[in-house]
């Protein structure tokens, strides 16, 4: 197995961490209380990781989620991800979010169905708080049916989460 690069990097919504292998980026960590914080998420994650500069496609897929989270139009689907590990399911779910794009909601529900397990919204729900790459793979952007943001995973949850709604200009609930 190749090693693990990571590096932090700021946005709007405070200092986020990426890591990545030769397969694509394994992992994006939203801010937690602090850089310190953020970085220990990393180590727990990939405790053989090293902190490096980001190759070409990964400071490309830092500045699109930069770009994304101060309100740009950016279309992160080409952005390469490995998910070495992740159940099939969790890939089907991710495939799906990763069609929304910014500003676009959808639900629980309707992800289930599009996967074609339409009873399996909890299920959904399981596998977007998993999420290993979270913005590039847009868990924030699907909701429950009633209206209500569901949860999210990430420090601040879902405060964080519509947060990061508000900042796409998506309607929110």
């Amino acid at each position: 197995m190749s090693t693990v690069g990571y590096a932090s990097f700021d946005t709007a919504v405070g200092c986020c961490a990426v890591a990545w292998s030769d397969g694509g980026i394994t992992g994006v960590w939203l801010p937690a209380t602090s850089l310190a914080a953020t970085l220990r998420q990393v180590q727990r994650r990939h405790p053989d990781a090293v902190e490096a500069p980001p190759p070409h496609d990964v400071a490309r897929a830092i500045d699109a989620m930069t770009r994304l989270l101060d309100g740009d139009d950016v279309d992160l689907r080409d952005i390469a991800v490995d998910l070495t590990g992740v159940p099939e399911f969790h890939r089907q779910v991710y495939a799906v979010a990763r069609e929304l794009g910014p500003g676009v909601t959808t639900t629980y529900g309707d992800v289930a169905r599009r996967v074609g397990q339409a009873a399996a919204a909890q299920a959904v729900g399981q596998a977007l708080g998993a999420n290993p790459v979270p913005i590039i793979v847009p868990c924030h952007r699907v909701v429950g049916a009633d209206g209500r943001n569901g949860g999210f995973s990430a420090p601040g949850g879902v405060d964080t989460k519509l947060r990061m709604l508000a900042i796409e200009g998506a309607p929110l609930f």
